[in-house]
C-alpha cells in the first residue's frame, strides 16, 4: 500500500462504517438509511480503479471487507430488542455480499475501461450492485437457507404480503431487495458525476475522453 492509496482506503473505512449505523434506522417501510450511504462504496472503488489501476482498486475493496468484519463483530456483541444487532447469517450475507460484488465492479470495470469514460463505471456499478443485493437479501432473510443458523430464523423478514405493497405476494425480504436495488441503479446513475469531476480533477490525461 503506498500514501496515494490512504484516500480511497478511508473513503471506503467511512462509507461501510457509516452504513453498518445508518442500516440499523428505517428509512420508510422498505429502506434504511444505509441503502443511501452503501451504494457509494462502488463509487470509491471505480476511483481507484481508473486512477492507480485493479490492484489499488482491490486493496481498496479488501480494507473495506475488513472494516465490515470488524463491524459485524461489535454488533453481534450489541443487543437489541430482538437480539444481537448483527446475527452470524446477517454478517456472513454482508461480507460475502461485498466482496463478490466489488471484486466484481473491479473486473468488469477493468475490462471496459478503453471505452467512453462512463461505460466502465456504470456498467461496473449496475452488475456489482445486482450483485451485492442478490447475494446478501438472499443469504441473509431466504427460508431456504434457515439451516445456516437455525436458532435465530429471520421470520419477520419470511412473512408473505403484497411485494412493495402493491404486487403479487412474496416474502417481505423481496420488498427489501428490490427497494434496495432501485436506489443503488438511482444513485449509480447520480454517482457519474462525482466519478467524472474528481477523475478530471486528479487526472486530467487519464480522464480519457471520448
Amino acid at each position: 500500500m503506498t500514501r496515494k492509496h490512504l484516500p480511497g482506503i478511508l473513503a471506503m473505512a467511512a462509507i461501510v462504517v457509516a452504513s453498518n449505523i445508518l442500516v440499523q434506522h428505517l428509512l420508510g417501510q422498505w429502506l434504511t438509511w444505509g441503502a443511501l450511504t452503501y451504494p457509494f462504496a462502488f463509487l470509491v472503488t471505480d476511483l481507484m480503479n481508473r486512477l492507480y489501476g485493479p490492484s489499488a482498486a482491490r486493496r481498496v475493496v479488501l480494507a473495506g471487507f475488513v472494516v465490515g468484519v470488524v463491524c459485524s463483530l461489535i454488533g453481534s456483541q450489541i443487543h437489541g430488542e430482538f437480539g444481537p444487532l448483527v446475527t452470524l447469517r446477517v454478517a456472513i450475507a454482508s461480507g460475502t455480499a461485498f466482496l463478490a460484488a466489488q471484486m466484481m465492479d473491479v473486473a468488469i470495470f477493468d475490462r471496459m475501461r478503453e471505452g467512453r469514460w462512463w461505460r466502465a463505471p456504470l456498467a461496473s456499478t449496475l452488475v456489482g450492485s445486482t450483485l451485492d443485493t442478490a447475494l446478501f437479501f438472499s443469504i441473509a432473510f431466504s427460508a431456504a437457507l434457515n439451516g445456516m443458523e437455525p436458532a435465530n430464523p429471520p421470520l419477520w423478514a419470511q412473512e408473505t404480503l403484497p411485494l412493495l405493497g402493491a404486487g403479487p405476494v412474496a416474502p417481505l425480504w423481496a420488498s427489501l431487495a428490490i427497494a434496495d436495488w432501485s436506489v443503488k441503479l438511482a444513485l449509480a446513475l447520480i454517482a457519474l458525476i462525482p466519478f467524472r469531476l474528481i477523475v478530471q480533477r486528479l487526472s486530467p490525461a487519464r480522464a480519457e475522453i471520448h
